[in-house]
């Protein structure tokens, strides 16, 4: 039992414009630091141009928080949510501002990334502490919730998304159908400091468990460095090929579990350019949805929340333990990016 009292929640995700004219400021928030080409970032800004410069994930997060917002109240759980981005409104400080108002002394953050990285999870914790910084005396504490990569219902979730899109491939076709998992690339330098490839082939293993005995990939997609520094690979585009090239396989269902949304990377990485490829080199394509709102994994969300509220037991399947809640001070470390001073395990 945690002898915090919590009296919020807080959504934290990455942001996404709403229009046309948001999207070079916000492309110039998600790049102000990195060493990413200017070429990049008006290759990406023009991906944003095909869907009129709106990015679906700031709506996918209105969705969810009213999912969780129904799944509490069926169960008696008086906990308000707030909702903070990283790079585009709501932005953080704004919202930790809005919980200061409201008199809220301590919440739970719900990270929209199941797996342990830089980007995904210290970075974040980084944010909530600069905004603290920002707003002084009185700004809330913030306690996040564990990384969900093994938990049975993030598993059960991801399993009927994949289920939903193995059942169009022909049934004659389906002991064949190669199943290809993808993640957000990142730099290798970012990889070697923590346990983001180790958690997506376990949750990739606890999926395929269940779909059966079919060949599976993990790969990668969306890196934005300069071709000097070494991403994490194979790109989706370049396993394609060389599953045709190599193999008699003719259906491919691919699934993006390093994501939680069908936000703009995977629109535009998977069912845009992948797509392209493989009606190029002549391969039936199945992308399977991401966990959205599924049910499973709107209780998920209640279940961790209940693990730190009530003590309730923390559940993982496969190979590895529950995740931490309080990361070390050490964990998922990552250069160039400036940190503040102080440790980021507490994000008080």
């Amino acid at each position: 039992m945690n002898d915090k009292k919590f009296d919020a929640l807080i959504v934290i995700s990455f942001g996404g414009p709403e229009g046309q004219d948001d999207v070079m400021p916000f492309l110039e928030n998600v790049l102000r630091g990195k060493n990413v080409p200017r070429e990049r970032m008006l290759e990406v800004s023009e991906h944003y141009r095909h869907f009129d410069g709106i990015s679906p994930i700031n709506q996918q997060n209105r969705e969810l928080i009213a999912a969780i917002k129904k799944e509490l109240a069926d169960h008696d759980i008086d906990l308000p949510i707030y909702w903070g981005n990283r790079n585009w409104h709501p932005m953080i400080p704004d919202a930790l501002e809005e919980m200061k108002k409201d008199g809220v002394k301590c919440a739970l953050a719900f990270f929209t990334s199941a797996y342990s990285c830089y980007s995904g999870c210290r970075q974040y914790r980084e944010n909530i502490m600069v905004a603290q910084d920002q707003i002084g005396p009185g700004s809330p504490e913030v306690h996040k919730l564990r990384m969900f990569f093994n938990h049975p219902l993030y598993t059960s979730a991801t399993v009927d998304r994949v289920n939903d899109a193995f059942v169009q491939i022909p049934e004659e076709r389906r002991s064949k159908t190669r199943f290809i998992f993808t993640a957000h690339s990142i730099p290798m330098s970012m990889a070697d400091n923590c346990k983001y490839s180790t958690q997506l082939n376990e949750a990739c293993r606890l999926v395929m468990e269940q779909i059966g005995d079919n060949d599976w990939d993990l790969v990668y997609q969306s890196r934005s460095g300069p071709p000097s520094q070494p991403w994490l690979e194979p790109d989706i585009c370049d396993h394609l090929e060389t599953i045709k090239e190599t193999t008699d396989v003719q259906d491919v269902v691919i699934m993006p579990i390093g994501f939680v949304s069908d936000h703009m990377e995977v629109l535009f990485d998977l069912d845009t350019e992948a797509k392209e490829k493989c009606e190029e080199i002549g391969l039936n394509m199945q992308r399977a949805k991401t966990v959205g709102v599924h049910p499973d994994f709107i209780s998920m969300v209640r279940e961790l929340i209940l693990e730190r509220t009530a003590g309730t037991e923390k559940r993982a399947i496969g190979l590895m333990p529950p995740n931490h809640d309080v990361c070390p001070k050490d964990c998922c470390t990552y250069d160039p990016p400036k940190r503040p001073t102080r440790p980021a395990s507490s994000a008080k």
